[in-house]
């Protein structure tokens, strides 16, 4: 590969960064003449993971993540060309160790949120969101950028077993516990820049990378509040639950997190939603009403006929014969009356399970009724399942991570 000449095409300016896997520079798009970023990978670096950042750069398109332009191969070595960004990195706004102007803040947050939640839209996980891979343009605008150990739903996988990957001081709890990295790795990561945002410091703070991932891995992180009492109550709140060390407590992902930044309620893409309880049908409760009248009016001639006594008594006493209540019941027939003199021992009036029907009133014999029992009715309660799918499967690939190495270098401000 020729040292200022790409391609026939592209002619590198000056170098803008330099790292184990590949180099950056500055340079001129001589068909279009416009200024580019030129990414090439270095000698001894992985030629796979190389291929994989371009395949997923060019699965998104959005205002918050930088653009590729185009992708190749010259003398041998890949390249990639990206958009040129002049505006410098979050890492260089950081730098003095003082929070950022609020309204900053607020701004910068909701770009990355907005990045993140296009790409978790598309099954690509970051894994190494901080300062330093956050970008912008000429116009201020926020831009994620570096997604060389992106993860891709439906691809395989290039992590070594007991490799780390990731920048220590902004590692989720489960990339260093050994679960698979999911977008709520990427929303810790976002709570971490969010504290330094706020705060001008990292939540947790070491003199090597292995104890920083412990600490990510097993402490609280410190409330917002602790360092700064006149942080914003709702950039402080976000960033406490971004922290939280089980995935699940945190917002889902980066379409939640711009949501709770526009002060609105957010939900999980994988939730579902229980519908709400069945109203009962209005025959039914019809019904129901109807039967529970004549219960009371059976109790109440039941009074009446024992009321005095053992002297014989003369009353008008309903013949009750009651429906039983169905899922579609029929109102009950009219039901007659007679009038006879009570002498004898009461007994029970049968029930029955067909409609009531008008039957003729016993005028030979003196008869005592007695209320029926009052009619059941089993009505099955309306079910409703909310199941929320959390991604808690232990990692079998060679995504699992420990604390043993660490394959990028600690950043503490």
């Amino acid at each position: 590969m020729s040292e200022e000449l790409v391609a026939g095409r592209y002619r590198l300016l000056e170098p803008l960064g330099r790292g184990a896997m590949s180099a950056v520079w500055e340079a001129e798009d001589l068909e279009l003449a416009r200024h580019v970023a030129v990414k090439t990978l270095a000698p001894s670096a992985d030629r796979q993971r190389f291929e994989r950042e371009a395949r997923a750069v060019a699965a998104l398109s959005h205002a918050n993540i930088v653009a590729l332009y185009d992708y190749g191969e010259s003398e041998g070595r890949p390249f990639m060309v990206l958009e040129c960004l002049q505006g410098g990195s979050l890492e260089d706004r950081l730098a003095a160790g003082e929070p950022l102007p609020d309204a900053e803040t607020r701004r910068i947050a909701a770009d990355v949120a907005a990045g993140l939640a296009h790409a978790h839209e598309r099954g690509l996980v970051h894994r190494d969101l901080k300062p330093a891979n956050i970008l912008f343009d000429a116009e201020g605008r926020a831009k994620i950028a570096d997604f060389g150990i992106a993860r891709m739903r439906g691809t395989g996988t290039l992590t070594e077993t007991g490799t780390v990957l990731g920048t220590a001081s902004y590692l989720s709890p489960e990339q260093a516990t050994g679960a698979i990295a999911g977008p709520a790795s990427d929303v810790y990561s976002f709570g971490v820049i969010l504290f330094r945002l706020l705060t001008g410091r990292l939540p947790f703070a070491a003199e090597n990378a292995m104890e920083l991932v412990r600490m990510h891995r097993d402490e609280p992180a410190p409330p917002v509040g602790d360092l700064r009492a006149d942080a914003p109550a709702d950039l402080a709140a976000l960033a406490g639950s971004a922290l939280a060390k089980e995935p699940a407590a945190r917002p889902p992902d980066g379409t939640a997190l711009g949501a709770a930044l526009r002060g609105e309620q957010f939900e999980s893409a994988t939730q579902i939603i229980a519908p709400p309880p069945r109203r009962p049908r209005l025959p039914l409760v019809a019904a129901i009403v109807a039967a529970a009248l004549l219960i009371a009016g059976g109790a109440l001639a039941f009074a009446l006929t024992h009321h005095g006594g053992g002297g014989a008594t003369t009353q008008t006493v309903p013949s009750l014969s009651l429906p039983t209540v169905r899922t579609t019941p029929t109102a009950p027939a009219a039901l007659p009356t007679t009038t006879r003199s009570t002498t004898t021992t009461p007994t029970t009036a049968p029930t029955t399970t067909a409609p009531a029907t008008t039957q003729p009133a016993a005028t030979t014999a003196p008869v005592t009724t007695t209320p029926p029992p009052p009619p059941t009715t089993t009505a099955a309660p309306a079910t409703t399942t909310a199941a929320t799918t959390t991604d808690t499967t232990p990692t079998t690939t060679a995504e699992t991570t420990t604390a043993a190495t660490t394959t990028a270098a600690a950043t503490t401000p």
